[in-house]
C-alpha cells in the first residue's frame, strides 16, 4: 500500500500524531489532517471534508472527545474511493453510556468498507498529555474509579497497532481491545508517577471525593454514576492484542513513566 494515500485524522493528537509518524518511517505516504494541520480538517466545517479525503484509500477515523463522527463524512469518505477504516473507539462504552463512541461504532460497521474498530484502555499519555496532567502537576488526581485495576495501554501501541490494521490484510471486521501489559489501580500508577517525576501526588477515588472537588452538580453525579458502573466490573483484565497484531509486547507503565519524566513532562 506504499503507493496509496493514507489519510489520518486527529494528525496533532496523542494517537494521531503517533499512527502518522509510525507510517511515514515505514514509507507509507500519509495525508496528516487537523483543523491546524496543512491539510485542515474540521468536524464542524463540511468544505473541509473533500478535500481531505479525495484520492484517499485508507482512514484512520477519530474524532475529539465529545465531537460525534458524523455519518455523512464515512460516507463521503467511501464515495471517495476509502476501502478500509481504522477506528479510534475506547474500552468499556456500553458499561460508560457513550453514546457517542456507541454511534461511530455502528457507523462504520454499516459502511461498505473494510473497518477495524480499536478499542484501547486509558492513555498512558493522559497522565503528561492529556486531561489528567494538571491534576499530576497540582499534586492530587480525584477520580472515582476506587481501587480497581485497569489497563493503562501506551499510545505508541495503539498507533502501531491502527497503522498495522491501516496497511495489513487480516484485520477487516475486527474489534481489537488493546491494553499495557498488566492491569493496575490509579493509586499505583500515580505512585509510579510520583517516582519517576519527583513529584508528590495523591490519589483521592471515591465517589464523595470527586463530589467535592467537582460540585454537586448533575453533571458531577453523572458521572460518579457511570464511574460507579466501571468499578463494578472489578479489575480489567489485560489483553495480548498488541503483541498479536504487532509482533512486540506492549509498553509497560513504568518505562512509559520514566521515558516521559525524562524528556520533561511533568518539570
Amino acid at each position: 500500500m506504499t503507493s496509496q494515500v493514507i489519510l489520518v485524522l486527529g494528525a496533532t493528537g496523542s494517537t494521531g500524531r503517533r499512527v502518522a509518524e509510525q507510517l511515514q518511517a515505514a514509507g507509507h505516504r500519509v495525508r496528516a489532517a487537523s483543523r491546524s494541520a496543512e491539510t485542515r480538517f474540521d468536524w464542524s466545517d463540511p468544505t473541509t471534508w473533500e478535500a481531505a479525503v479525495s484520492g484517499v484509500s485508507a482512514l484512520y477515523l477519530m474524532a475529539p472527545d465529545g465531537t460525534p463522527i458524523d455519518p455523512a463524512f464515512v460516507s463521503l469518505a467511501v464515495e471517495q474511493g476509502v476501502e478500509r477504516i481504522v477506528l479510534l473507539s475506547s474500552g468499556g462504552i456500553e458499561t460508560m453510556g457513550d453514546e457517542r463512541l456507541l454511534a461511530a461504532e455502528r457507523t462504520v460497521r454499516d459502511s461498505p468498507a473494510g473497518w477495524t474498530i480499536l478499542r484501547p484502555s486509558w492513555f498512558d499519555q493522559n497522565f503528561d498529555e492529556g486531561f489528567l496532567r494538571p491534576a499530576i502537576m497540582a499534586g492530587e488526581l480525584v477520580l472515582p474509579i476506587g481501587d480497581v485495576g485497569q489497563g493503562f495501554v501506551d499510545a505508541g501501541d495503539i498507533a502501531a497497532v491502527a497503522a498495522t490494521a491501516l496497511t495489513e490484510d487480516g484485520h477487516a471486521g475486527q474489534t481489537y481491545e488493546l491494553t499495557g501489559p498488566r492491569s493496575l489501580p490509579f493509586a499505583e500508577a500515580v505512585e509510579i508517577i510520583g517516582r519517576a517525576s519527583g513529584r508528590e501526588v495523591r490519589y483521592l477515588g471515591g465517589d464523595e471525593d470527586y463530589i467535592a472537588a467537582n460540585g454537586f452538580t448533575g453533571e458531577s453525579i453523572q458521572a460518579t454514576k457511570a464511574f460507579a458502573a466501571l468499578r463494578a466490573l472489578g479489575d480489567q483484565p489485560v489483553t495480548e492484542t498488541v503483541a498479536q497484531v504487532t509482533g512486540h509486547p506492549p509498553k509497560s507503565f513504568e518505562t512509559y513513566a520514566k521515558q516521559a519524566a525524562a524528556n520533561g513532562a511533568w518539570r
